[in-house]
C-alpha cells in the first residue's frame, strides 16, 4: 500500500507538469496569453502496481502561458505545482508519496523549449524538474481553439527513476512500475 502511494505522487507530479505544459502552449495562440480555467482543465498521472491500478490528480497549480493566438504556436510555457496538491483518493497513499519524494521533491515544474510537426503531429519539448531533477522531455499533444477558447490535450511517458528515485515496494511483494502515464486537459481563454 506504502508502494502504491509513493508511485501514485510520481505519476501525478509527472502528470501535472505535462498538463500544465500543454496548457501553456495552447495559451500561447495570437501573441498573447492563456487564462487557464483549472475547473475545465485537469492532470492525471496513471500508475500500474501488483494487483492494480490508480491514478492521482492534480488538484492545483499555476501556469504562465504565452505565444500566438493564430496558430495556437507557444513562444513561453511555465508550469508549477506542489505534489502535496497531487490526489489518488487515498490519503495514506498521498501521505507516503510525500514521504518518499522527500524534502527536495515538494514541488515540482515544466518550462518550455519548442514544438515541431511530424507527419501532422504536433509534439512539444521542454524540461521537466522532479525531485530536485531536470530532464528534457518530449510529447505530442494537440490545440484546438474555439473562439476565445482554448483546448490543448495530450499524453506523456515518464520514468520514475530517471529523477532519482527508488522503486516503490511495500511487503517484499508489492510493487509500483517506474513507468507512469500522464494525461492533461487543458482549457484556457485567450486574452
Amino acid at each position: 500500500m506504502v508502494a502504491q502511494g509513493i508511485l501514485h505522487t510520481s505519476m501525478n507530479q509527472i502528470l501535472t507538469s505535462t498538463l500544465c505544459a500543454f496548457l501553456a502552449f495552447a495559451a500561447n495562440a495570437g501573441a498573447g496569453t492563456l487564462a487557464i480555467d483549472k475547473a475545465k482543465s485537469r492532470i492525471q498521472v496513471d500508475a500500474k502496481a501488483t494487483g492494480h491500478e490508480f491514478t492521482g490528480t492534480l488538484s492545483d497549480f499555476t501556469a504562465t502561458v504565452s505565444g500566438d493566438d493564430t496558430t495556437l504556436a507557444p513562444s513561453a510555457v511555465d508550469l508549477k505545482w506542489k505534489f502535496a496538491d497531487l490526489k489518488t483518493e487515498d490519503d495514506k497513499r498521498d501521505a507516503e508519496m510525500l514521504k518518499w519524494l522527500g524534502k527536495a521533491g515538494g514541488e515540482g515544474s515544466f518550462r518550455f523549449i519548442k514544438t515541431w510537426t511530424d507527419a501532422g503531429q504536433t509534439y512539444a519539448q521542454g524540461t521537466i524538474k522532479i525531485h530536485g531533477v531536470s530532464k528534457t522531455i518530449a510529447f505530442p499533444y494537440t490545440a484546438k481553439k474555439d473562439g476565445s477558447w482554448v483546448s490543448i490535450d495530450g499524453n506523456a511517458a515518464l520514468d520514475y527513476q530517471d529523477f532519482g528515485l527508488p522503486i516503490i515496494r511495500s511487503m517484499a511483494v508489492m510493487t509500483v512500475n517506474p513507468k507512469l502515464n500522464i494525461r492533461f486537459h487543458l482549457v484556457g481563454e485567450s486574452k
